[in-house]
């Protein structure tokens, strides 16, 4: 599991950043979070295809959001995709696309699925690699989070002892599963003997838009890589709070008390233009702080 930071702005690009976008890769699925101004063109800049993109999420209501969707929804028909797309957002999102649909007398050429997100916590996508979970956040309009949990692809097959005991392909399978194998002379091939424990799935959660907030640590509790809006330095705390934003310390001490594996800093406020001191306050904190920057890509 990685994603790749096309976004990391707040309202206001600045500075050679965009508003906010990412893209999460599960064992080759992608899934989008969020999608700002200028999305598509930051996927064709750093070399993202939608076309392996089956599920977007979108967060809030706020236009740095999702201000890009229309135009990627669009391209993406355009271009002739026929593969079902997945949107998942704010129920006042599906009103708003249609609107725009109607008065431009679109019609897409693919499949495609509005799921407005509930008030409270639900698993809101699921498949046999991945779940996607939402939960409350706090922010001065309706704002969710999201939890992407990778799920485990069965035990490791080692290919030479595979052979030494002379198993067919078509039983590896049932191997990462854990199955013994039975020979044709009767001998009982013990999974143990040619598998070895499978990786453990990761686990992701996208916290932006919120104010400095114990309410959804459980949801994110033991996450593996935590991303969590920072948008302004200590020093403008009080701002922070005003206008229902998060400090980097902020986001450091509820990576803290997530116990979290590592921290992604995003959502910068215009005000500033080097983004280092947000990793510098943040690490005083909790030391596994990156300051994400654009086009780059986070194993998680």
């Amino acid at each position: 599991m990685k994603v790749t930071i096309l976004g990391n702005n707040s309202a206001l690009p600045a500075f050679g950043r965009h508003p906010t976008a990412q893209v999460v890769s599960v064992y080759g699925d992608l899934l989008l979070l969020d999608c700002g101004e200028g999305t598509q063109i930051q996927m064709q800049r750093f070399g993202l295809r939608w076309r392996n993109m089956q599920h977007i999420f979108i967060s809030h209501m706020h236009g740095d959001h999702y201000f890009g969707l229309f135009g990627l929804i669009n391209s993406m028909s355009l271009l002739g995709r026929i593969a079902p797309l997945h949107l998942y957002g704010p129920e006042s999102l599906m009103p708003l696309l249609q609107q725009i649909f109607d008065l431009a007398n679109t019609t897409l050429s693919y499949p495609f699925s509005f799921h407005p997100l509930p008030g409270g916590t639900e698993i809101i996508a699921e498949t046999g690699s991945f779940s996607v979970t939402c939960f409350p956040v706090t922010h001065s309009i309706p704002c969710h989070g999201f939890l992407i949990k990778g799920k485990t692809r069965g035990r490791k097959l080692l290919p030479e002892k595979c052979r030494e005991y002379e198993i067919p392909l078509t039983f590896y399978e049932q191997l990462k599963h854990g199955e013994d194998y039975e020979r044709k002379d009767g001998q009982l091939v013990k999974n143990e003997w040619v598998t070895l424990e499978g990786p453990e799935p990761k686990s992701y959660a996208y916290c932006t838009d919120t104010i400095f907030t114990e309410s959804f640590i459980p949801f994110i509790q033991d996450v593996d890589t935590l991303y969590h809006e920072s948008t302004y330095l200590e020093l403008d705390k009080e701002k922070a709070n005003s206008r229902f934003h998060s400090t980097a310390i902020q986001a450091a001490e509820i990576a803290k008390m997530a116990n979290a594996k590592q921290l992604l800093l995003g959502h910068f406020s215009s005000k500033y233009k080097e983004l280092e001191p947000f990793s510098n306050e943040a690490k005083t904190i909790f030391p596994n702080t990156i300051a994400t920057v654009e086009g780059s890509t986070y194993e998680i």
